[in-house]
């Protein structure tokens, strides 16, 4: 999978968690792979839940040390 675009929002506290991820979509064609580095279970939670009710595709996500790696595909 090729990642066009990397967004790291674990500094970052809800709302504004995906008003980042929503930034960063914005500048990525349709199709494209958006990776979304983040921590804590409240954006785990909500960001793939907001991306997919906005006609994203969720394509998975990976736990690491320092979060959570997930990767979305831009809808049209």
């Amino acid at each position: 999978m090729t990642v066009a675009r990397t967004v790291d929002i674990r500094s970052y506290r809800c709302p504004m968690t995906w008003v980042r991820v929503k930034l960063a979509l914005e500048a990525i064609a349709p199709g494209e792979v958006l990776e979304v580095l983040l921590s804590g279970e409240e954006p785990a939670r909500n960001i793939p839940r907001s991306a997919a009710d906005e006609g994203h595709e969720v394509l998975g996500s990976e736990e690491g040390p320092e979060g959570m790696r997930l990767w979305l595909r831009k809808g049209c």
